[in-house]
């Protein structure tokens, strides 16, 4: 029998903005100018700093991707996909390195190994404060053609030593047939949100645990999709979320119809139902993103608001409620601060790719793949300013 579901009250409960449309789950103001396509016109966020977790000399894994940070036991870990020179390539793995201090990083380590048919990637990771958890999206062969996928997890007390992967389990105890997105954190009261993209194929779904490791008790909440042009895929994918003061989540989606929008669906019951999502008029690169909530509560959102296919500049974008966001700042930009793409691959173009979040100390690190080939992270101070006061 399924659980009763008892909600804890999470977030204290604020009114909206008067002139907010119940529909619409946020505005952004016109902020960006695509005449500047390498900037968009923007300013640089403060103090912002860039490093390197790996770099692929000739001789090394020349594909990288996924790239998900977390803290852990006074490390920082970080986590991609990686093969030598294509994108999901047979040869796949999973790695990850650690670092005391955000800027040097530890020699790469496998967390998965080269075994059986399909391959495996990023997952992202969680932990309750005492063991880490690694998540792992599996790829078997395609079936009739159609993609499936699930996902594992490993733990670790120590950060070097890893259990057997053992399945991510619903609530009643069945796997979870679904690919995790890597954007899993938690409500102010403890409660974990994310999605996992269901089979058959690729539907997203977002979905929420009370369980405070995160590797079973999930539960996948209510909401009615898109139509979607593809039968095994749907329109919403790779999604982050954040909260607005009224005390509702707001999930933000890929849109893959190629609108170069972002899509977005609210929940008003901490997870359990979803409105049907809606276009939001803020430019998207059709690429994975990030979002969440600073300490303060102030919302933000991490892609590329290039509106095509262009994945830069790299953009943080910011609301002091998560009604209405009024300003953004670049981490990285186009032109001479994108290096060189040095190494061909299938599916690797310029850019700025799938980035993740995490706060850690006194930062905000945002992780990404640059090229596809190079693991790096920009992190920004959480009190320079970004933060919204009102004068």
């Amino acid at each position: 029998m399924k659980p009763a579901r008892i909600i804890p009250l999470l977030l204290s409960v604020a009114l909206a903005s008067c002139d907010q449309v119940d529909d619409v789950p946020f505005r952004v103001l016109q902020l960006f100018d695509h005449g500047q396509p390498e900037t968009l016109g923007l300013p640089w966020a403060a103090g912002a700093e860039t490093f390197t977790i790996f770099s692929p000399g000739k001789n090394d894994n020349r594909y990288n991707h996924g790239v998900v940070l977390f803290p852990f036991k006074g490390m920082l870990y970080a986590q991609w996909q990686s093969s030598a020179a294509d994108e999901d390539a047979d040869d796949t793995q999973v790695f990850y390195s650690r670092s005391a201090d955000g800027e040097t990083w530890e020699k790469p380590s496998p967390l998965t190994a080269k075994t059986g048919p399909g391959i495996r990637t990023s997952g992202g990771w969680w932990s309750d404060g005492q063991t880490l958890v690694a998540y792992i999206n599996v790829w078997p062969e395609t079936k009739n053609g159609v993609r499936v996928g699930f996902t594992e997890y490993v733990t670790s007390v120590d950060g070097t030593n890893w259990t057997r992967p053992q399945d991510v389990k619903y609530y009643d105890g069945r796997p979870v047939l679904g690919i995790i997105e890597q954007d899993v954190h938690a409500l102010p009261g403890g409660r974990l949100i994310t999605a996992f993209h269901i089979q058959p194929g690729l539907t997203a779904t977002p979905f929420y645990n009370d369980d405070p490791l995160g590797i079973s008790g999930w539960t996948p909440g209510e909401m009615r999709h898109l139509p979607s042009s593809d039968p095994y895929m749907s329109r919403e994918l790779e999604p982050g979320w954040f909260y607005r003061n009224d005390g509702a989540v707001v999930m933000i989606f890929r849109d893959q119809q190629g609108t170069f929008r972002k899509l977005a669906s609210v929940s008003r019951d901490n997870g359990l139902t979803w409105t049907t999502p809606v276009v939001v008029d803020t430019p998207d690169s059709r690429s994975k993103q990030s979002a969440g909530n600073l300490p303060d509560g102030t919302a933000f959102m991490v892609n590329n608001p290039s509106g095509n296919r262009s994945r830069w500049p790299l953009v943080i974008t910011l609301s002091s409620d998560g009604f209405l966001f009024d300003r953004a700042y670049l981490l990285r930009s186009g032109g001479d601060d994108l290096q060189p793409l040095r190494y061909p691959g299938r599916y690797k173009s310029k850019g700025y790719s799938y980035p993740k979040s995490v706060i850690w100390g006194d930062y905000l690190y945002v992780s990404y793949a640059t090229n596809k080939e190079d693991v790096e992270l920009t992190r920004i101070k959480l009190d320079f300013g970004l933060t919204y006061h009102t004068d």
